[in-house]
């Protein structure tokens, strides 16, 4: 049985539909209720919503063979898997953001607030600046608003509300976008399958 980690919530859905679309159905996944695991017994196939952060988890683990990550998330956590391949779907980009009058002073420490502490670390890093994480968990654009931070580094998608609280994007860091990732001892038992449904999901 292949078994398929897939991130709870829009993105989810959207890579849910590619699989269907694909000819990999499971009945009533799309349903309003609260199951997690779905199986479909005539393609040996079980298919399971998780946290988008634990996708990886599951998959370097084992528990499923494949799983679908926002690129994101794979920045951040280093997983030890496969990325097998872009899904072209659910696309933005990971950036870093302040007030619209901010004016960078390199010769002091640059406050930092976001989500993604390593994506964060590594960037300035690879820029030789010293910075202070400050890790939040949402509403990261009240940061600079109310001084707690200098930056933010963030998901951008529209830029909406970036624009709403006078904040703009200072740089980018990377494109993100869903991605097919694998269980390395999977791929290697179950390479045959895993490349079919990859051949199906990309044609589409």
């Amino acid at each position: 049985m292949i078994n398929i980690a897939l991130p709870k919530g829009r993105l989810g859905v959207r890579v849910y539909k590619l699989f269907e679309e694909a000819g990999y159905e499971f009945t009533g996944i799309l349903d309003n209720n609260r199951k997690l695991v779905f199986e479909n017994k005539n393609l040996d196939m079980r298919c399971f919503w998780v946290k988008p952060f634990d996708v990886p988890v599951y998959v370097e683990r084992g528990t499923a063979d494949i799983g679908c990550a926002g690129k994101d998330i794979l920045l951040e956590r280093s997983p030890d898997v496969y990325e097998l391949a872009d899904l072209k779907t659910g696309f933005c980009r990971m950036a870093v953001a302040a007030k619209n009058d901010f004016i960078d002073d390199e010769s002091k420490i640059l406050r930092v607030a976001t989500e993604f502490p390593n994506i964060a670390q590594n960037y300035y890093s690879s820029q030789g600046r010293e910075i202070d994480i400050i890790t939040l968990r949402g509403s990261l654009e009240l940061a600079p608003v109310l001084g707690l931070s200098d930056v933010i580094v963030d998901i951008v998608e529209t830029g909406t509300t970036l624009r709403e609280n006078n904040l703009h994007v200072i740089n980018y860091i990377a494109d993100l976008s869903a991605r097919l990732i694998a269980n390395k001892s999977a791929y290697k038992f179950k390479c045959a399958i895993i490349d079919e449904i990859i051949k199906k999901l990309c044609s589409n």
